[in-house]
């Protein structure tokens, strides 16, 4: 983009692989432009009698070639483009001329209306190239810019993509190649969700969410995108998961873009692989896409640090949605007991009055602490505060419900009061 100014540029794009690059002076200009330039591809040549370690270091590795003089006439010939930027005006000056009787387009560090051509302040983000003139204000021209570059990272920006079609086999029409990502959503909080994660959901046809992800972002997707709440959907004689599987292949394969959003991060007690799995049986791209993970993120929230030094050195992420006692049960609770540092028990609201009996039993102190954190980070975000001896009648008296984080161990007394 340009703005209007006195003598307004034509912007275009330099395809400048493989052809020849001159530029002239290795200090601190240089330092910044040539990392574009190599970038691109351009055979670059350094003519400076000195440079930047940065700048060395380039022409050390080999990324380009560097004359170590100053600039003489005739050093412009054969190039496509030239960036002028000695300490030298004079030499500025000359090489200047050079490039206009060349026909060389060239820009010039210390005076942008002798040059021929203007560098934009220019970004990169998903595969897009942004670049902003504003003629001779290059902080404006820097700031729109960002603020480019930032809406697209973080999804207020968007513009459709629009996908390659590919053949579809036996039928002689064409079909949309469609894409699944697993998004983590983080904890609740929607400005949890990491960067690349809000803007893939910005951009998808379909997202299908479970009740634990961000929903206030939902309200933001525009109204031509089909949500579609996990837990409803029709499950016939498919278990839960079957049927969240089929939905996202089902949308795939008709074309679309779908996000699976999920609270906390896909592969943690998220069952984000079995999906993975699912999509890649049936050949579907699949990105996924890490969240923050509420055990470490709810506690934080609350003002509890789930390490801390001198008290604990460890930590340890714990499933408790089947009790102890249950032979379908993986964890080891007698070892869990022995161990010194924190325990975080996540889906383990209806079974916490079971799991501290056993930890008590199998050698934890009684009077260890217990946070108990309800739907951490949102503002419906409460801490409820126990022993092992006292928090399942506290959790029961309080009528603390899911979604909430469990914190065991002498971190709990370490709180800021930071939390909400």
């Amino acid at each position: 983009m340009a703005e209007h100014n006195e003598a307004v540029a034509y912007p275009v794009g330099l395809r400048l692989s493989g052809r020849r690059v001159v530029v002239l002076g290795g200090g601190q200009v240089a330092q910044r432009r040539l990392p574009a330039l190599l970038a691109a591809g351009a055979d670059v040549v350094l003519v400076s009698p000195s440079a930047t370690p940065s700048v060395e270091a380039m022409a050390d590795t080999g990324e380009l070639r560097w004359e170590r003089r100053r600039y003489r006439d005739g050093d412009l010939d054969g190039a496509w483009y030239a960036l002028i930027s000695t300490d030298d005006p004079e030499a500025n000056r000359a090489a200047s001329a050079e490039a206009e009787a060349r026909r060389v387009w060239a820009v010039r560090s210390d005076d942008a209306d002798a040059a021929s051509a203007w560098t934009p302040a220019t970004g990169r983000s998903e595969g897009v190239t942004v670049a902003v003139l504003t003629g001779r204000d290059p902080r404006r021209s820097a700031a729109v810019r960002d603020a480019i570059i930032e809406g697209l990272r973080d999804g207020s920006l968007t513009a459709p993509h629009f996908r390659p079609r590919s053949t579809g086999a036996g039928d002689g029409h064409d079909t949309a190649t469609g894409h699944v990502a697993l998004v983590g959503g983080g904890p609740g909080d929607p400005d949890l969700i990491t960067v690349r994660g809000r803007r893939l959901l910005a951009q998808a046809d379909v997202v299908i969410a479970d009740r634990l992800g961000p929903r206030d972002l939902l309200d933001e997707l525009p109204p031509h995108v089909e949500v579609i709440d996990a837990a409803k959907i029709p499950y016939g004689r498919f278990m839960a998961q079957e049927a969240i599987n089929n939905a996202l292949i089902e949308h795939a394969r008709a074309g679309k873009s779908v996000v699976r959003l999920k609270g906390g991060d896909p592969f943690v007690f998220g069952r984000g692989m079995e999906e993975a799995q699912a999509l890649a049986e049936h050949g579907i791209p699949c990105t996924v896409v890490p969240g923050i993970s509420s055990t470490i993120s709810v506690p934080g929230a609350a003002g509890i640090p789930v390490t801390h030094r001198g008290v604990a050195h460890e930590f340890t992420v714990v499933s408790g949605h089947v009790a102890p006692a249950d032979p379908r049960s993986l964890v080891d609770w007698e070892a869990v007991a022995r161990l010194r540092g924190t325990l975080v028990l996540l889906m383990s609201v209806e079974n916490i009055g079971a799991i501290a009996e056993v930890l008590v039993r199998h050698g934890r102190p009684a009077a260890t602490p217990v946070a108990v954190v309800q739907e951490g980070t949102t503002a419906a975000q409460r801490r409820v505060d126990a022993t092992l001896a006292t928090v399942g009648e506290r959790v029961a008296a309080e009528g603390i419900r899911p979604p909430a984080v469990i914190v065991i161990g002498d971190v709990v007394t370490i709180g800021t009061g930071t939390g909400r």
